[in-house]
């Protein structure tokens, strides 16, 4: 089972001394990978149902998110080996070719260490921010992996779709890899089902062990009738629930908890064909709590 933990690029721990601390200390501790996502604003319109039904706005922790592939290209130069994914960054709203140039050159000043996680977007508001259409997702998602994909191969670049067109082109850098993994960030069987066809693994979220491997089922199943080498995609786990000091026991949710009781979680998703558990959380009382709950957690899983 690998580990990867997202660096503080939102949130009360939101700095540029904190992305250098966690970076440095995650490689440091042999962390898998270092992660970090898009949000492109803060809606001041109540859009999500709360607990008791009534819409709330979004968490605070929004009102302020650095910019993924920026964040990482300076990760990229504090560290060697870890690799920089994210988890994810919404494809609709970028051009391929702008897109597929900038994974390619991080990818090129990371020296190939790049995974690059991508999804549809949800929330209306940044659609109409960027001024591409709902319904670009489906299809218009299809055509956009496709045109990166070729951004990525040899020149000349050409791409002639519904949704884009990349007249025959030399287009560069390359990325380091020779494949740049795709994997998509969903949850819904028809998402899943996508991501069989057209990505090179999933990153849904851990609500429960029973989604979390439906999810894997679904995900290897679809991938296999398609002929597609199904054990060689991975399934990247995001888990966005508290590490804390001391056990939470009954109740407390999937990959939540301390790290003894996280372990336990750990080990059963390994199981059921979990390949790696990304941790989007910061510990409630600050950066150094934060540094001594990632290193407790890392020897606790071998």
């Amino acid at each position: 089972m690998e580990l990867g933990v997202a660096l503080p690029t939102s949130g009360a721990l939101a700095s540029v001394a904190n992305i250098k601390r966690v970076a440095q200390e995650a490689e440091r501790l042999e962390y898998a990978a270092l992660w970090t996502y898009e949000r492109l604003l803060r809606p001041l319109a109540k859009i999500l149902p709360g607990p008791d039904g009534e819409l709330q706005r979004l968490p605070a922790d929004y009102r302020e998110t650095y910019e993924p592939l920026e964040t990482l290209s300076f990760v990229a130069a504090l560290t060697e080996r870890i690799r920089l994914g994210t988890s994810i960054v919404d494809a609709l709203f970028h051009a391929p070719v702008v897109l597929a140039r900038r994974f390619a050159t991080l990818d090129q000043l990371s020296g190939g260490r790049v995974i690059a996680g991508i999804g549809q977007g949800w929330m209306p508001q940044e659609f109409a921010t960027v001024n591409v259409p709902l319904k670009r997702r489906g299809a218009g998602f299809d055509e956009h992996v496709a045109a990166m994909r070729a951004c990525w191969g040899p020149d000349p670049v050409e791409y002639h779709g519904r949704f884009y067109e990349i007249e025959a082109s030399e287009l560069n850098p390359k990325p380091v890899q020779s494949h740049v993994p795709i994997i998509v960030g969903t949850n819904g069987e028809p998402g899943i089902r996508r991501a069989a066809r057209i990505a090179d693994g999933i990153n849904p979220n851990a609500f429960s062990y029973e989604q979390v491997a439906a999810a894997v089922d679904t995900f290897r199943t679809a991938a296999a009738e398609l002929g597609r080498d199904a054990a060689s995609l991975p399934v990247i786990v995001r888990a966005n629930v508290p590490i804390v000091g001391n056990a939470l026991g009954e109740g407390r949710p999937l990959l939540g908890g301390s790290p003894g009781e996280i372990a336990d979680d750990l080990k059963r998703l390994g199981e059921a064909g979990v390949d790696h558990v990304l941790f989007y959380n910061t510990a409630p009382d600050g950066i150094d709590s934060h540094l001594r709950l990632m290193a407790d957690l890392r020897s606790r899983v071998g």
